[in-house]
């Protein structure tokens, strides 16, 4: 008996297919790999590239220093156009001030092209080209207090009995009133402060003056205006200052005074030259016999 071999159709047809996919997937694999390698190595090549560009440096070019002949020559040009220009500018005698002393024929001395002095007769003008000559004036605060003292004397003649130190007196117990009392911190009699209280009494102290008390009540409102006007403290009280009998008197003294002397107050301060124009008429003020017997 012989042996029958039977085959599906649709077994023999998947295998066939079977077959075609297998292919066309060994197809597929073999496109993917080469296109990965391609891929890869365009990478390489890029990566390679740019550390190439980055490995590069930049160099500088330095230019080559001046060798010392071209520097020499170079000073030679500068220094040659330097003379070419200056010869070029016309020659003009720089002036120089030359001090002028003046004469008693009204002449000074002055400078020539030639470099000669020659006197030329100087011509009147308002304005003094010479600075005012400095005064330099020195006194200490003992020798201006007594020169108060001699000026109050001599202004009240008829005080026969009067003397510079009754003066200095008066002056003194205040201050040291004010200090023991606690109202100010240091002591007011200073050379600037003695030159303000002459300025006061020399407009206030009037010839006619024939009593002790009222001198005393005159001098010891200027002292009050002198202490509040030039003082460090703020405030003073007024008991050292003021005589109770004269209260009325004290205040219309002090009004009188504010009026008529704040503006020279203020130029005492403010203008050194009219300090000094007072400060030496106080120093003249000295009696000259004193003044003798000092020396």
């Amino acid at each position: 008996m012989g042996t029958v071999l039977s085959i599906s159709p649709a077994t023999k047809k998947a295998s066939i297919m079977d077959a075609e996919l297998a292919g066309d997937a060994a197809k597929n694999d073999k496109s993917l790999k080469r296109h990965s390698m391609f891929v890869s190595l365009s990478w390489k090549k890029l990566v390679a590239s740019s550390a190439k560009k980055s490995a590069k440096k930049v160099t500088p070019n330095l230019l080559a220093p001046p060798s010392t002949n071209q520097v020499a020559q170079l000073n030679s040009e500068n220094i040659r156009k330097t003379h070419q220009t200056e010869e070029k500018k016309p020659k003009v005698p720089i002036p120089v001030p030359v001090p002028t002393v003046p004469t008693q024929n009204n002449e000074a001395a002055v400078q020539n092209g030639n470099g000669r002095l020659s006197a030329v007769k100087k011509q009147p003008s308002s304005l003094s080209l010479v600075s005012p000559r400095r005064i330099v004036i020195q006194a200490s605060t003992g020798e201006l207090l007594r020169c108060l003292g001699d000026f109050m004397c001599r202004r009240c003649f008829k005080l026969k009995e009067l003397n510079s130190g009754d003066v200095i007196l008066w002056f003194r117990n205040i201050d040291r009133t004010l200090l023991l009392q606690g109202w100010q911190d240091q002591g007011f009699i200073t050379p600037a402060n003695v030159v303000f209280v002459y300025l006061l009494c020399e407009d206030t102290v009037e010839d006619s003056i024939d009593s002790p008390a009222e001198l005393q009540g005159t001098f010891q409102t200027c002292l009050y205006l002198a202490y509040s006007y030039m003082g460090n403290e703020i405030s003073y009280p007024l008991k050292p200052f003021m005589i109770d009998a004269n209260k009325d008197v004290f205040w219309e003294t002090s009004l009188r005074i504010i009026d008529r002397l704040s503006a020279k107050m203020l130029q005492l301060n403010a203008d050194p030259h009219f300090f000094t124009q007072v400060f030496q008429d106080l120093k003249n003020q000295r009696d000259s016999s004193e003044s003798n017997l000092d020396r």
